[in-house]
């Protein structure tokens, strides 16, 4: 699949998808709106992603004023594709490597974007305990944006209890942070902190909690290494370790 017209430079590229800078040198984008150099196109590769899925989600949030990116007509486009908002910012990651913000500050502000998103009723489930989830919330789907945080990459989003999504982001950092990594100290700091300010522990290590649930997913995960689901068992210990 050839890249639109307007498609610029390749800016980043993650495990699943690519991102384009929309606009030509002149500033124009192709949208026909004269918003050129506003916007990024998101191609998911290998047939992964379902972008008008994924817009409808982060245009409902946005709705009740979770912070997200503002997207475009997914579902005039090929299913890989999403436009949407292009952010200026560092990634949380970035930001700590930066020295613009320590570990447990990035801890606590995974957390507020946790409560917040479960602060929003579901969007298609009548069940109140169940909200929307985000499911592959940690470090480098966060910007730090001048107007906030900003939160991005909701291909695996979904609806369930609000457990899976504490536990998913909390194995996601606590596979850093149990690896042969410069970052591991880092990584267990701001695991801390977004555990200390989870609201019940029992979301994740309860009966009923979602940390089981959660490193099953990572370890049917396609785009994970052997060694990385190697580490979700120390990584659990871990989680558990903290939450005791």
């Amino acid at each position: 699949m050839g890249i639109p017209a307007g498609a610029g430079r390749l800016l980043g590229s993650g495990r699943t998808a690519d991102v384009y800078a929309l606009g030509d040198r002149d500033g124009h984008d192709g949208l026909g709106d004269g918003s050129g150099g506003t916007w990024v196109l998101r191609r998911y590769r290998d047939g992964y992603g379902d972008a008008p899925a994924e817009a409808a989600v982060m245009e409902y949030v946005r709705g009740h004023g979770y912070p997200v990116p503002r997207v475009r007509a997914a579902d005039a486009r090929p299913r890989t594709d999403l436009v949407m908002e292009r952010l200026y910012g560092p990634t949380v990651v970035e930001a700590l490597a930066a020295g613009q913000l320590t570990a447990g500050e990035a801890g606590l502000a995974l957390a507020r974007l946790l409560r917040d998103l479960h602060a929003i009723p579901a969007r298609r489930s009548t069940d109140p305990a169940v909200r929307v989830l985000h499911l592959d919330l940690h470090p480098e789907n966060v910007l730090l944006t001048p107007a906030g945080p900003m939160v991005i990459d909701w291909a695996n989003t979904d609806e369930g209890p609000p457990g899976r999504d504490w536990s998913m982001s909390a194995v996601i950092v606590a596979q850093v942070a149990v690896d042969d990594d410069p970052r591991a100290p880092l990584a267990e700091e701001m695991l801390s902190a977004l555990l200390a300010d989870c609201p019940d522990p029992a979301l994740l290590t309860g009966p009923d909690g979602g940390l089981g649930w959660a490193t099953g997913q990572r370890a049917a995960n396609p785009t994970m290494s052997p060694h990385e689901v190697e580490l979700l068992g120390e990584a659990g210990e871990l989680i558990r370790r903290l939450l005791a």
